[in-house]
């Protein structure tokens, strides 16, 4: 005990048995220090009396309560102090349990000392049942709003508490309008009429409910306490107006008293038109409104049946046990007779799975939370169920107490997804294959243009080599002139004499050596200029055909435009003249190979389009990250119908013999693949211009062309030549 505190309460024994009986757990305490308690107050704290005397009472509360406690305490111990309100704190026994309780502290004098008693109030059940119940309240909010039948509910007060999606589709009034409105008639009638529901809440008489649905046959459900059904006409509903079946049921509380009502509807309007239409077949569709009037009569009697009939599987559990169930459920796991099994394993293909799935799911109930899964379970016949798991805990401050787990059966999704998965695997093999297909077509278009050019490459090559060719003839003649010279001069050093000196002589003019001096730099620089136009052309015939095809690398689109046009220089110098407006171009991530190709294919099919002789315009440039070739002629030109189909395979203008229609076609495939667009302008008589697109940093993640920026096309024949071949 403190120093200077109060010792023990020194009243009679008849006071402190007076103390003691009372249920309530009660306790005095002086200045903050405890004197006494009664034994309900000591069952709270977990201690005896001895142990709780000379407490400072703050202690007796968590750590976030004291302050306010040591306020109240100091309120209540002045003089001529009000008495305090009650307060809400959480008590904390010697054992760590915690209880929320409403604390009433009240002053008196004992022994001639100002005294505080204080009365608790325990409200943790009190909680536990309004959780409980707002859980409740919940799913069945829940099961009501998600039902597939419209579904609305009034109050004593004839004000709607629940207006479902479904009723919103049927009526055309959104839930927003009606929740609280004094009248569910808003939705069906444009005047004010009493519905079903309003006459049940009413507690209307059963001659006033049949004369008001006269028309209608309106009938008492039997055995369902108050709840009335009748099928009514509502101009009001749809275009031309709906027939609806509507079943009211009162809502009563525990003691029996109607406070409320909930009225579920059927559309039935096409039964009604049936049944005008076709008169012969009355009993069957008779038979059939009462076998749809019986399953609602048995499923729509309490709100509980909501539950009952949802559409997933619903359960409570409690550790490894299946305590409460809905026929769903049974439906889905193959319940036959009913009867869950003694241990909710057998569910699971295997002990690990179910136990994988308890340690999974029990620290997110823990937090209050829902947790959701997908698995496999096993059907009682011993089939494999894919199936959708969502679990509640029942209450989240006594996990023990279970949870709520929803079912739902998603086998044929899973096999569906299964199918695609392998649908798919599928389609990525035939596209590997189409794209082998595509690289060999595209190598065999190649070879195939370079067989078709190789003719005049090999023509370009033999110009330089035939004149190379006879100045080496002409060099060894020069050669042997003088090797002639240098044998004169050998012998009239070894023989000094005139005789020597003018076979010197005679050998020097037969060689003509100042005319050699003149004669043999020019034929040695001619020589040098035709191998280095042989080596250039090997180079750009290399340059065009070398890169490896699935080499990505970063090339100059210019670089690769000019070795094209030198490969194919000879189809193209006898036909037209070539013009360049080439700008700078930054580097391009792309197949330099493929495009080269790309480049050939539009050079030589704008050669082929002219007639005659004509001008064929190259031109470049770049914009917003986007690179673009244009390769135009004075030629032919297209129609409107040829342009629509120019890059299908096989389609060719030319004649039978003279070309495959695979050039274009794989032209347009090689640019798409760089993320790129090929853009034509012709018109038939004034020549055709194609211009590519590639995007500077290469095709997107997703493969998928973008587009371009807008650029004019522009007639660039007028323009004056920055260059020509």
């Amino acid at each position: 005990m403190a120093e200077g505190a109060p010792g023990p309460v020194a009243s009679p024994p008849a006071v402190l048995a007076a103390y003691d009986v009372v249920a309530v757990p009660l306790l005095l305490h002086r200045s903050g220090v405890v004197l006494h308690a009664n034994p309900a107050m000591l069952r709270l704290l977990g201690c005896s009396l001895e142990e709780a005397r000379g407490l400072d009472v703050a202690v007796l509360v968590i750590e976030e309560d004291r302050d306010a406690l040591r306020d109240q305490v100091q309120a209540g111990l002045a003089p001529d102090a009000p008495e305090p309100p009650a307060q809400t704190f959480t008590l904390e026994s010697r054992q760590g349990v915690r209880r929320r309780v409403e604390w009433t502290s009240r002053a008196c004098t004992i022994e001639g000392q100002r005294t505080l008693v204080v009365t608790c109030q325990d409200l943790s059940d009190m909680q536990f049942v309004q959780d409980s119940l707002q859980q409740l309240s919940q799913m069945l909010h829940q099961i009501i709003e998600g039902g597939p039948i419209p579904t609305f509910v009034i109050g004593v007060d004839h004000r709607v508490t629940h207006w479902n999606r479904a009723c919103e589709r049927l009526t055309g009034v959104s839930a927003m309008e009606m929740r609280g409105a004094d009248g569910a008639w808003r939705g069906f009638w444009r005047e004010p009429r009493a519905l079903m529901a309003d006459l049940i809440v009413d507690e209307a008489p059963e001659a006033l409910l049949r004369s008001t649905y006269a028309d209608g046959d309106a009938r008492q459900i039997e055995g369902g306490d108050g709840a009335w059904e009748v099928e009514q006409f509502f101009p009001q509903l749809g275009p031309e107006g709906r027939w609806v079946h509507f079943t009211a049921v009162p809502l009563r509380d525990t003691a029996g008293r109607i406070i409320g009502a909930i009225e579920t509807l059927l559309d039935v309007t096409e039964r009604r038109q049936a049944e005008e239409a076709l008169r012969q077949h009355r009993n069957e569709l008779e038979l059939r409104v009462q076998e749809r009037s019986a399953e609602l009569r048995g499923t729509l009697h309490q709100l509980e049946a909501f539950m009952a009939n949802a559409p997933v599987g619903v359960a409570r559990t409690r550790g490894a046990r299946i305590e409460h169930h809905n026929r769903k459920m049974a439906e889905i796991l193959g319940w036959t007779d009913d009867r869950p099994p003694q241990d909710t394993a057998e569910l699971f293909r295997s002990r690990e799975d179910f136990e994988w799935l308890r340690e999974r799911s029990t620290p997110v109930l823990r937090t209050g939370q829902a947790w959701r899964h997908e698995m496999w379970l096993r059907h009682r016949d011993g089939r494999q169920l894919w199936v959708q798991l969502i679990a509640y805990p029942a209450d989240v401050e006594h996990i023990e107490s279970g949870a709520w787990w929803l079912l739902e059966d998603h086998t044929e999704v899973r096999l569906a997804q299964d199918e695609l998965r392998s649908n798919y695997d599928r389609l990525k093999q035939t596209l590997r294959k189409l794209e082998d297909a595509q690289n060999q077509l595209l190598q065999s278009e190649k070879m195939a243009s370079i067989g078709q050019l190789a003719a005049g490459v090999a023509h370009e090559i033999n110009n330089p080599i035939g004149f190379v060719s006879s100045n080496l003839h002409t060099l060894k003649g020069y050669v042997g002139q003088l090797l002639a010279l240098v044998g004169a001069y050998e012998t009239a050093q070894a023989q000094p004499g005139a005789q020597a000196l003018a076979a010197v002589e005679q050998a020097r003019h037969a060689a003509e050596i100042d005319y050699l001096r003149e004669d043999l730099p020019a034929l040695m620089s001619e020589s040098e200029d035709g191998l280095a136009r042989v080596k250039k052309i090997v180079q750009d015939l290399k340059d065009f055909s070398r890169l490896d095809q699935s080499e990505w690398q970063e090339a100059d689109l210019n670089a690769g435009l000019e070795s094209t046009l030198n490969v194919v220089r000879h189809e193209v110098k006898y036909k037209a003249e070539v013009r360049k407006f080439l700008e700078p171009l930054p580097l391009v991530r792309c197949l330099a190979a493929q495009l080269n190709q790309v480049f050939m294919n539009l050079i030589v099919n704008a050669s082929h389009a002219i007639q005659g002789h004509g001008v064929i315009t190259l031109a470049s440039g770049h914009q917003e990250g986007w690179v673009w070739i244009e390769v135009a002629d004075t030629g032919c030109g297209m129609t409107a119908e040829v342009q629509r189909r120019i890059f299908e395979p096989f389609f060719t203008t030319k004649p039978v013999g003279s070309g495959t229609g695979l050039g274009l076609s794989l032209s347009f495939s090689i640019v798409q693949k760089h993320g790129g667009v090929i853009q034509v302008h012709s018109a038939l008589g004034q020549g055709s211009a194609f211009r590519v697109w590639v995007p500077v940093a290469g095709p997107g993640t997703d493969g998928k062309a973008a587009t371009p920026p807008a650029l004019p096309w522009v007639d660039r024949q007028a323009a004056s030549t920055q260059g020509g071949a």
